[in-house]
Order: structure tokens, then sequence, then C-alpha cells
């Protein structure tokens, strides 16, 4: 494939391919991790496959290169978010051209970096690679970044241990250095139910459930008013979310349960095991003895749901500098959304977030890239070439 006089992408009909392959969290991305393996498998890659317990779903990691060096990863997830019930003009599932912008599900997060990385890679192995390229292809990104962790545990155990990692969220191919953690829970609250009329000798979950989830919305302004804050990132402070809530059956029964998910999203430097044993301190003292002087089984259970570790790699390091001069850009940035980078990180590879589009346009409806974005991941790749293929 190659550029038209128009300067058009190279890495158009890849994207159209990938966002072809409804990959939603939900759902098996294996035809989509097939399909690139196999591309890459024509191009002379070793590969190595992990999946999920299911064996419905998979991890791809092919290397173009020499074998036994330290090589250069290029992260992406292959999951996208759900399409249902958001007003699409367009067919979330079909690339449109319209406007200097390509439309479609995952073209922002984070299809178009993984299509470059494809379109690209026949070029980078007609060079010859001096320095190993590898791919790093992951599932369920989007629900807690769980696919990467056995991708990297695998790796480990093989003896694979890469030179650095390129992850290719949106970031408006600006080198992202930082990014917060997140810890992701699961909140319980057994109550003890009776006839409404009789409202004292019950214990009400959904009640007892929003006195909890008022004081998470009180650490919220706390940490909004209050800090402490890091200037750098896009919301300079660690956030508190609760997302859902599910409780009650009619409005004449005291309700016996109530369920609710919430997330703390912490700078690097907050502490998040502080963060939730002061909300547990809080359901413990404040919340729970009023609930168990009526029933003495009422009480709040806390399950974890996912943990995404954060950020923050040095701004003087050598990944950071690469991720520099293959963008042509001096800049680097903080960012309040997660992304499987801190787990290369923790896994001692050094690590930077850079890939074309916005996250302003992840997750909504008539997701989109802007073709200029596409052009500038093309020519970070270009810049990569002149580093790891052979002169």
């Amino acid at each position: 494939m190659a550029a038209d006089d128009a300067g058009a992408p190279v890495s158009i009909e890849m994207i159209r391919t990938l966002v072809s392959f409804p990959t939603v969290s939900r759902d098996s991305n294996l035809e989509l991790i097939h399909y690139a393996r196999d591309y890459l498998k024509n191009l002379g890659a070793e590969f190595r496959l992990t999946y999920d317990d299911e064996r419905r779903k998979a991890n791809l990691f092919a290397t173009l290169g020499p074998a036994g060096v330290p090589g250069i990863v290029l992260s992406g997830h292959t999951d996208v978010v759900p399409v249902d019930g958001r007003d699409w003009t367009t067919d979330p599932f079909q690339l449109t051209e319209e406007d200097g912008k390509l439309y479609g599900r995952g073209t922002c997060d984070m299809k178009s970096f993984v299509a470059a990385a494809l379109a690209l890679a026949p070029e980078f192995a007609r060079r010859g690679l001096k320095t190993p390229l590898h791919f790093a292809f992951s599932y369920d990104e989007e629900v807690g970044c769980i696919g990467v962790g056995r991708l990297i545990s695998d790796l480990a155990h093989a003896g694979i241990k890469p030179l650095a990692c390129i992850v290719g969220e949106p970031t408006m191919m600006r080198p992202v250095i930082a990014h917060k953690g997140k810890r992701g829970f699961r909140c319980a609250v057994r109550g003890f139910a009776c006839h409404s009329a009789y409202a004292p000798q019950g214990v009400n979950a959904v009640e007892a459930a929003a006195e909890a989830i008022a004081f998470l919305k009180q650490m919220a302004r706390r940490y909004r008013d209050q800090g402490p804050y890091d200037r750098s990132f896009d919301v300079a402070h660690s956030t508190v979310h609760t997302g859902v809530i599910r409780g009650g059956t009619t409005l004449n029964i005291v309700p016996h349960e109530c369920v609710f998910d919430f997330e703390f999203r912490h700078l690097p430097g907050d502490d998040p095991d502080a963060l939730l044993a002061e909300f547990k301190h809080y359901v413990a003292a404040t919340i729970e003895p009023e609930m168990r002087a009526v029933h003495p089984a009422a009480g709040f259970t806390i399950d974890p749901l996912s943990e995404i570790p954060s950020l923050d790699t040095g701004a003087e390091t050598e990944v950071v500098a690469l991720a520099q001069e293959l963008s042509g850009s001096t800049e680097i940035g903080k960012v309040s959304f997660g992304t499987e980078g801190s787990q290369f990180q923790r896994a001692g590879i050094p690590t930077v977030i850079c890939g074309p589009g916005s996250i302003e346009q992840a997750h909504k409806p008539n997701e989109f890239v802007a073709i200029d974005q596409v052009l500038k991941c093309e020519q970070f790749m270009r810049r990569l070439m002149g580093r790891v293929c052979a002169p």
C-alpha cells in the first residue's frame, strides 16, 4: 500500500478492516487477532497467543526482526466500548470518511494506531530490522486492562524483556509520561425488608447506600477543593466517582439490598489504599451501627472490580526522548485516563503513551480520528524505521 498523490494515509484500508471487526469487550476478538496474526506471520513474524479462561479472546505478541535482542513494543488494545443505544449517524463498524475525518467505533480508541503499525509492518520487514519490533495487541482493556496482564506474564515466563514500550492511546501524537491509577469497587449493602408502613422495623439498603455515596461525594469535593494537585494533569487532582446503582423492588417494601459501583482515579503520589480505608472507616463507624441495631446481619461488603496502576515515567528517561524524537514534539503531558502502559512499566519495561486522535472523541457516538492525526502517526512509524532498521 502507498499514499496517493493527495497524501492519503497508507493505513486507511487497514483502519477500515480493523473497524469492521465488532470487537466490543463483551464479545470475542479472535477474528481480529487471527487476522493480525496471519498478516504478520506472512511477513516472517514469530508470534505468541495468550487466551482468556474461556478461550473466546486472545492477546497477540508478534515479533519482526532478530531473536534474542531487546526490541521496541508497539502496544494497542483490540476491544472497543459498546455502541448500544447511542445515536450514531453512520454505521459504527463501517469506516466513513468525511471532512478530513474517519468515523467508526475504535477509530480513535485505538485501532488507528494498531492499523498504522500493521500497514507499515511490510516496510519495516523489507528494510530489515537490526532492533526487533514487537506488536502487542490485547483484549479487555476497556473493562479494566485485564488481558494485557496475561500477555506480560507470558513474556516474563518466556524470558522476553523488551527495550521499551509505546502504547498508542489517543494523545494527539504528543508523548504522555504519566497517567492516574484507577481502583474500582462494588459495594453490596444488605438491609432488612419489611412493609414500608413499618419502615423503622426494617433496614433500608437504598438509604444506607445513599449515605455512603454521599460520603464519597464529600471526598470528591475535598480533593477538588483542597488537592493535592499536580497541574501537569488535565484534571489536576484525584477523583472519586459513583457510576452504577441498583436497589429496591417496589415503593411499599423497605429494600433489603442495594449494589453500587464506585472508583478512585488517583494521582501517582496518592495512596488508593488510604482512600479506601477512609471510606470503610466511615461506613463501619457511622452507618453500620445504626443498621445492625435493627438487624445484626445488615451491613456492607466491598469487593474489588478492577485495578489500573498509575504510570509515572521520568521526563529525562530514554523512552521519553525516543518518543519526542519520533513524534517531532518536545512537549510531554500527563492524562487522567488509564492505560495498559502502567502494567508494562510495572514489569520493568520503560513505557510512554503516544498515539493519534483525541481522548475527547473516545467512548462517544460518531467517534472519529482526524486524517492528519493518522498521517502524523505514520510519520512517527517512519522515523522509528530509521532507528530500528538496518542502514
